[in-house]
């Protein structure tokens, strides 16, 4: 027999009532423990707990917390209500000290043996409330589903998910021994198959998806909401394009002052962390077109896109992977926040399904977005930013062992600024944007460059929401200063750039090809760098040999005077309090020199070969 709790995204009767009868908030802030020997008809103190962080989130208000203690919560989290300042917010917090899960995954025994390695279980669809993965299929704006039918639900062996076959027999006749599944649904019963290996299903810890989400309000506008030291998995999410309400394991949905820090995400079936657009009736009706996103842009204007009610979210120092679309996912919603701190591995790399959303990190309009020291690897695509890429700055990321490139930034009129950056995979940038600055980073992989794209996109109006204009993209207007080149790196395809770039200050070693418009740069075509990365248990380190003559000629310290202004939006670069640019620290915050910082990421300290300890 299937049984379980009926907390599938619904707050018990119990504590709606509860709601219903609007409990005051008490002049003192409360803190409200939860513990699975706990019971939520209790009153949540630190000696009677409550059974399930839901009942804790009925009854919170702005100033309380929620202090959640070890062990494994099998249900969805929806606040019903936030914060009311960034002073006065609801925390939501593993106890200090104690590991603490919330999974959107139920434990299934009664499998049988098939054959062979392959079981079947077959369930109720009563188990799974108003919401079954095994019928729900994952569609959407640019969706491609490589000719097959996709779920969100999964199979998971010991915490580790298998992959969906496209047919039964894929499965019962296997030609090798991969884990995989199969799901069928029926109007009474949902039974799945499953290639297990050696393993019994029944004496392992076996699990299938039943959530969609696992922390993520209903409403939009839940502000001012801290998670903190999680460990959040295993959620059915849909397809999250720009153009549709982003739903994923853990998310904002069109909220203000979220805080997202030191929690542990992990096997969600497309997004994991989500600061993202609210659904509307336009949902996936865009065409794939820029002229369907526009359309989203002048809706999320209608629906309150302001500085005022959306954005100013801090995500920092988690631990983000195993996501078949993008690690941290965000239309319209990730504006004026902080991305920082962060460890973001084993997104879509499975690749059963594709389209045109998967990286690391996928935000659109990451206007006055810091994107800041965080160790993004393994990914199809380290980090993309597309379209109204606006007073961005990415300083201080390690990126290496990409698929593909690790920075794409697409369609974006700038200014943004590319800092102090490591990019150590084969391909260190795709660009067709105008209007960036890439200032003392090291690039060790090939860039790509897009020569012309037609399609109209917006430019706004300083550290604003609000559209100032439209324009296409040319290539050009991008500015290459105080860089180290090695390895693969090669700036030569902006060769033939239809704008006029700025490149100053720029070494060259072995292998790497410089711009044919950069009037003098430093070319060092014997110097072999060295350059090798080292995982070790307490952080990865990065080998390379410096060289004190590369300071022999006199680069400028870049500033928002030298930058200048971007082309088509005309604006200057600035930081996103509206002060002035100074790249005045390098990728450890130590000082640069004034009057002729060193080139690359690091300001020079010794000579010869090193090793850096570049990541914890």
């Amino acid at each position: 027999m299937f049984t379980r709790r009926s907390f599938l995204g619904a707050i018990p009767a119990l504590y709606a009532l509860a709601c219903g009868n609007a409990l005051a908030k008490s002049s003192t802030p409360r803190e409200y423990h939860v513990a699975l020997n706990g019971d939520d008809a209790r009153d949540g103190t630190a000696s009677h707990p409550l059974r399930t962080i839901a009942a804790a989130a009925a009854i919170a208000h702005a100033g309380d917390t929620i202090t959640v203690h070890e062990g494994v919560y099998r249900e969805r989290v929806s606040p019903p209500r936030g914060g009311t300042s960034d002073q006065d917010r609801i925390v939501y917090r593993a106890a200090p000290g104690e590991p603490v899960e919330i999974t959107g995954a139920e434990i299934i025994k009664g499998w049988s043996r098939v054959m062979n390695d392959v079981w079947k279980v077959s369930i109720p669809n009563s188990f799974f409330g108003n919401f079954n993965p095994y019928s729900d299929v994952i569609h959407g704006d640019w969706f491609e589903p490589k000719g097959r039918v996709h779920h969100t639900g999964a199979v998971y062996l010991n915490r580790e998910w298998l992959e969906e076959a496209a047919a039964l027999d894929d499965v019962v006749a296997a030609k090798d021994s991969t884990p995989r599944w199969f799901g069928h649904v029926d109007n009474n019963t949902t039974t799945l198959w499953a290639l297990f290996g050696p393993s019994d299903p029944n004496h392992e810890q076996t699990e299938i998806n039943v959530r969609q989400t696992v922390f993520y309000p209903e409403k939009t506008g839940i502000d001012f909401i801290t998670v903190r030291g999680f460990t959040l998995r295993c959620a059915a999410t849909p397809w999250a394009p720009p153009t549709a309400e982003q739903k994923a394991l853990i998310g904002t949905h069109w909220s203000k002052g979220w805080i997202i820090e030191q929690n542990i995400v992990s096997h969600s079936i497309c997004c994991g962390i989500s600061l993202g657009k609210y659904g509307d009736q336009s949902d996936n009706t865009s065409e794939n077109s820029a002229e369907g996103y526009v359309k989203t842009i002048e809706h999320a204007l209608e629906s309150g896109w302001s500085s005022e009610r959306i954005g100013h979210h801090i995500v920092r120092n988690n631990t983000v992977s195993h996501c078949e679309q993008a690690g941290i996912v965000g239309s319209l919603g990730p504006v004026f926040s902080i991305v920082t701190g962060n460890t973001i591995h084993d997104i879509h790399v499975r690749q059963l399904f594709t389209g045109a959303e998967m990286a690391g990190i996928k935000f659109h309009a990451a206007i006055d977005v810091e994107i800041s020291h965080n160790h993004i690897y393994h990914c199809n695509r380290g980090l993309w930013l597309d379209w109204m890429a606006q007073g961005t700055r990415v300083a201080a990321n390690l990126f290496h062992d990409n698929q593909g490139e690790d920075l794409f930034v697409e369609v974006d009129h700038g200014p943004f600024v590319v800092d102090n950056n490591l990019f150590l995979s084969e391909t260190s940038l795709q660009v067709n944007s105008q209007g960036g600055a890439f200032v003392h980073n090291l690039l060790c992989g090939g860039v790509t460059v897009h020569e012309y794209d037609s399609r109209l996109t917006p430019f706004m109006k300083p550290h604003s929401t609000e559209v100032a204009g439209y324009h296409d993209n040319p290539s050009g207007d991008i500015r290459f200063i105080n860089n180290l080149v090695a390895r693969n790196g090669d700036l030569s395809p902006f060769d033939k750039s239809r704008l006029p770039m700025q490149l100053a200050g720029n070494v060259f070693l072995k292998h790497a090809a410089p711009c044919s418009q950069e009037t003098n740069p430093m070319l060092r075509p014997d110097f072999d760098a060295q350059i090798m990365l080292t995982q070790k248990s307490d952080g990865s380190y990065l080998g390379i040999a410096l060289d004190e003559s590369w300071s022999r000629e006199t680069r400028r310290l870049v500033t928002s005077d030298l930058l200048g202004r971007a082309q088509i939006s005309n604006l200057p670069y600035q930081n996103a309090s509206g002060s002035p640019v100074r790249i005045d620290k390098d990728y450890f915050g130590r000082t640069r020199k004034s009057s002729n910082p060193f080139p690359g990421p690091f300001e020079f300290q010794s000579a010869g070969k090193q090793q850096l300890k570049i990541y914890t």
